[in-house]
């Protein structure tokens, strides 16, 4: 019974005074008219956060740029590798990804000129992540290498 009554009293409460009852429901079609008007929004796919803390489609990523690449597969191959990279000698796009060779300190000697360096061979896919390495020649860090010509 009392539901009943506060119900009631509620709905004669939220009903418009005389006066103001035409000014409402001109207020009303205008932001009818205004609601219709606009145009439907686009729906975009779901981002996501990246480690930069920039934000990227979910269904379309950008490839990443080679300075990136250049990053990333340095810190890969350390990982693996238990050496830190010293300098990409080469680097370049393929129809498979990337394709770099890295210089590695292999073994440190003194004098410095003595060291062991080791290029790498370092393939990633498109994205950057690396799909596999290999040690394409190991020589010291202060002898030209005669057998091979601008950097290969």
């Amino acid at each position: 019974m009392s539901n009943t009554k506060n119900t009631e009293d509620s709905r004669s409460s939220q009903e418009p005074q005389n006066s103001q009852e035409p000014q409402d429901t001109q207020e009303s079609q205008d932001s009818q008219e205004v609601r219709s008007s606009r145009k439907p929004r686009k729906q975009t796919a779901p981002r996501k956060r990246t480690g930069s803390g920039t934000t990227e489609s979910t269904t379309e990523r950008k490839r990443p740029s080679p300075m990136e690449v250049l990053r990333q597969a340095r810190g890969q191959l350390a990982e693996l590798t238990g050496m830190e990279a010293e300098s990409v000698s080469s680097f370049e796009q393929t129809s498979e990804g990337w394709s770099l060779e890295v210089e590695v300190l292999e073994l440190e000697r003194v004098p410095d000129t003595m060291s062991l360096m080791a290029s790498y061979q370092v393939e990633l896919d498109p994205d950057g992540q690396l799909t596999g390495y290999r040690r394409v020649r190991r020589y010291e860090r202060g002898r030209s290498d005669a057998r091979r010509s601008g950097g290969r």
